[in-house]
């Protein structure tokens, strides 16, 4: 009997302790705190599913589509603000889609008037090229903004998104009475050679811009860029081996924007000098091209429905040699109805004018559904 009780003595005890431990444990559990930079941590990102059918000459189309998707997270540590974003899309046309880094950056804004931004992220050239895809509105950004701005570029440049690698420094100065900032700067420091890629030859681009904002609302801007893209056939020799080196990109931009609640008008010009290939993805030189191009958009978005319905109209041409003789001009009408802030419905009619074409005049139309996450 007495073996029993000091038995279950023991047990008793090692239960007691056991419970204890587990409070101890329950008590440590509950103090340790989650570190405020994980708690800054936001995930959000984005799809648009697309229908697109032109009646172009020999290149006829009729195909949904998926347009692209994105994974975002952004996050906050002390002074500095941070982006890694994924995309993934059918760049390379359907069936061949495309998963790639986007965006990795951090910038330290503890103060507005001087920023620094390092990492990959979009180049500081025109207006149009920072806007989000889902917010930009239309179907696509504008031909020259494709063309001149790191899209699929006329150097050669693989499709980039208007990103590159490098580091930035911008701020907003001279603040007015109601502490609205009347002056942005920009000034970046980039490879040259597109996303998630190294220099080619060594030589950066040096790309920047301003803008002053004389009522709320408007602002009125200028950008330049003097760069190089390295790595690309120039000739040949005598024996038919292919010669390398490298291109200039030396461009500009004349920028003006009016964005006011629902309402948005927007008009920029760019012009570029320098050879390229005139394709994306290809470091061929394509000399017939000439070394000038330029191009223009202008369009307005306004509400007709608040909240709900908006009406658009975009005019914009390309000219890949700077000549009439290989003008592509579009005239684009549509509409974008919202179900909610993060479902969107997007319907766009175009007549396109291609000069570079046996018969130069084509419809397309395009329908599109967006959504956020």
């Amino acid at each position: 009997m007495r073996n029993y009780f000091m038995f279950a003595f023991m047990a008793f005890a090692l239960t007691a302790n056991a419970e204890q431990l587990e409070r101890d444990n329950t008590e440590q559990k509950s103090t340790v705190e989650v570190p405020q930079w994980i708690k800054n941590i936001k995930f959000s990102g984005y799809g648009m599913l697309q229908y697109q059918a032109s009646d172009q000459k020999d290149a006829e189309s009729n195909t949904f589509n998926l347009r692209l998707a994105r994974f975002i997270l952004d996050g906050k540590i002390g002074d500095f603000d941070w982006r890694a974003q994924i995309q993934g899309t059918n760049v390379k046309g359907p069936g061949e889609p495309t998963v790639q880094l986007v965006d990795l950056y951090a910038e330290w804004r503890k103060y507005p008037e001087f920023k620094v931004r390092a990492g990959q992220f979009k180049r500081a050239f025109t207006y149009e090229n920072p806007t989000n895809p889902i917010t930009q509105g239309w179907r696509g950004y504008a031909d020259v903004i494709n063309n001149l701005s790191g899209f699929g570029d006329r150097s050669g440049e693989k499709s980039s998104g208007g990103r590159d690698i490098g580091v930035q420094i911008s701020g907003d100065l001279f603040p007015n009475a109601e502490g609205r900032r009347l002056f942005h700067y920009q000034v970046g420091v980039y490879n040259g050679e597109g996303v998630n890629q190294k220099d080619k030859d060594n030589r950066k681009d040096i790309i920047g811009g301003f803008w002053v904002m004389p009522i709320q609302g408007l602002r009125v801007g200028a950008f330049g860029w003097m760069g190089s893209r390295g790595d690309m056939v120039i000739g040949q020799d005598a024996n038919g081996a292919n010669i390398t080196g490298s291109i200039s990109k030396n461009r500009y931009a004349l920028s003006a924007e009016y964005s006011q609640g629902e309402y948005m008008f927007r008009a920029e010009y760019l012009h570029s000098q320098g050879f390229g290939s005139g394709k994306a993805g290809s470091n061929v030189v394509d000399y017939s091209l000439g070394e000038k191009a330029d191009g223009w958009y202008l369009f307005g978005i306004v509400p007709v429905i608040k909240s709900k319905l908006h009406a658009k109209a975009r005019y914009q041409c390309y000219r890949d040699n700077k000549k009439w003789d290989r003008a592509k001009t579009s005239y684009e009408i549509g509409v974008n109805y919202f179900f909610t802030k993060n479902l969107e419905m997007h319907l766009e009619y175009a007549r396109i004018n291609d000069r570079k074409l046996e018969k130069h005049d084509y419809n397309l139309f395009d329908l599109e559904l967006d959504f956020k996450f």
